[in-house]
């Protein structure tokens, strides 16, 4: 035990020490760093250039030919500040408390200290190392992204344009952060009430650097391996708006790979304690993700604002088809039946959100309800694993189903970007016109299925080896609050 627990401080001490790093990183560079050239000022551009300028601001378009540096906009950054506010409402509390209240009593406080965790840990590893493995460059890599942003050097209220013209560096790069954080924790939805808090914490640290930074910069990065949209040297022209592989897909299977090696729960099969919490985070993940799909925009504009409606109606319609189900075969519909239904809505359009019209929202909410349905009540029991919140159910199979379908039901109409110059040179918009873009996607997914699903097999062993990752019988029994964190939720 003493060399497991020695295991775990050593873990914490080199997030600590990344920190310690990074703050005399940072003054390094701020004293070595050559100053940035100056650019020409607005009051100093011709008329012409102004004019086409603030044409480019107010329509989230390029200014390069206008030789003015862009500058981070009033609304779109207010816009952005926002989104990353409801994203992060999403895990704080949200998640807290949809997984909360879908756990026994003895076990709540174990999901909310996972939820503060996770968020923690996350946001010092992405300020030393995260946001520059993703969005940076400097590797010239489709896999990974570079160094250059490390300890947040360079990340300025000056706009990344590889990115956004209009959108400071500092906003877009908290924005992400919240993405980067609910990811992991959506994984132990899967694994409630059997896994330690150690384990979980170190399995997060790992699993970050090989599943997650790799695939956010495959799908999002400048020069990712499947970013079909920004990338014109794409090898895969595929799509995800805001996140059905970075972030669902990534999840769901890593979830279902880690509740196989757990085992199930020594006591399973139970009612959520709480369906009044889990309704309660529920309503704020559904509002929160206004924030996950519109901002995933990176501006205040006409793809954000289908965004925002093609997730309402595809979240509305998962949310009336799962009960309606539910009512059908087994006779009533249930408030968590409401609740699975709309958040595998905001599972399935995510990918789609900004590439699909209202119809297709419609398809996709039906989809979201119908199929994750049947692989949480019948699925799970057929193969016999223990996914304790449907994890896998919902943001595993319901990722899947929306990056397949979006190659389906893309729209090019509501989306210029689809028809873009990076577009037409990785062949991204041939792939549109010739209805065949389902294969791009479809090679995402199963890239992505690949890694998350080997990284966790590799990950799991390893930190099972090192510290072990269930508690003993008898603290699963006595329940993760007392046993891991010294406390109770209720104390009556």
């Amino acid at each position: 035990m003493k060399k497991k627990t020695t295991s775990v401080l050593r873990l914490l001490a080199a997030v600590a020490s990344l920190a310690i790093l990074g703050a005399v990183t940072s003054t390094l560079h701020a004293e070595d760093a050559a100053p940035a050239p100056t650019p020409i000022a607005f009051a100093d551009a011709p008329l012409k250039a102004q004019t086409t300028y603030l044409q480019a601001a107010l329509t989230n378009g390029d200014p390069t030919a206008t030789n003015i540096a862009p500058v981070g906009i009033a609304g779109h950054n207010a816009w952005m500040m926002v989104s990353s506010l409801l994203v992060l409402m999403m895990t704080l509390p949200g998640l807290a408390l949809f997984y909360g209240g879908l756990v026994r009593s003895k076990n709540v406080l174990s999901v909310i200290a996972m939820c503060f965790g996770i968020t923690a840990m996350v946001s010092v590893i992405w300020w030393a190392v995260g946001y520059s493995l993703v969005f940076g460059s400097n590797f010239g890599s489709p896999f990974l992204g570079g160094t250059e942003n490390f300890f947040f050097k360079g990340v300025t209220s000056d706009p990344n344009t590889s990115y956004a013209y209009w959108v400071s560096q500092n906003i877009f790069a908290i924005f992400q952060l919240t993405f980067a954080i609910i990811t992991p924790a959506l994984i132990f939805g899967a694994t409630a009430e059997r896994l330690k808090f150690s384990a979980l914490m170190a399995f997060v640290f790992c699993w970050m650097f090989i599943v997650y930074f790799p695939l956010a910069h495959m799908v999002w990065g400048s020069t990712g391996l499947m970013n079909g949209v920004w990338n014109a040297t794409a090898k895969i022209p595929a799509i995800d708006f805001a996140g059905g592989t970075v972030v669902h897909m990534s999840s769901g299977w890593s979830a279902l790979i880690l509740c196989i090696i757990l085992g199930k729960r020594v006591e399973h099969g139970h009612a959520p304690h709480n369906l009044v919490m889990t309704f309660i985070g529920t309503a704020l993940l559904w509002v929160g993700w206004y924030g996950f799909n519109a901002g995933s925009a990176v501006a205040a504009d006409g793809i954000a604002a289908n965004a925002f409606l093609t997730t309402t109606i595809a979240t509305a319609v998962g949310a009336f088809t799962w009960p309606a189900i539910e009512w059908i075969f087994r006779g009533k519909p249930t408030v968590l039946g409401f609740c699975s239904g709309a958040v595998a809505g905001l599972v399935v359009i995510t990918p789609a959100c900004g590439f699909v019209n209202a119809g297709g929202a419609v398809i996709i909410g039906i989809l979201a309800g119908v199929i994750p349905y049947f692989a949480c009540t019948y699925l799970k029991h057929l193969f016999k694993y223990d996914d304790a919140l449907d994890t896998f159910g919902i943001h595993g199979i319901g990722g899947t189903v929306g990056a397949l379908i979006t190659g389906v039901l893309v729209d090019p109409a509501v989306n210029a970007n689809l028809g873009g110059a990076p577009a037409v040179a990785n062949g991204l918009a041939k792939a549109i016109a010739d209805h065949s873009l389902v294969v791009a996607q479809a090679k995402a997914a199963g890239i992505t299925i690949l890694l998350a699903v080997v990284g966790t097999v590799v990950i799991g062993f390893v930190v099972k080896l090192l510290i072990g990752l269930r508690p003993t019988r008898e603290a699963e029994h006595q329940g993760l609050d007392i046993t891991d964190h010294g406390e109770e939720a209720y104390n009556n």
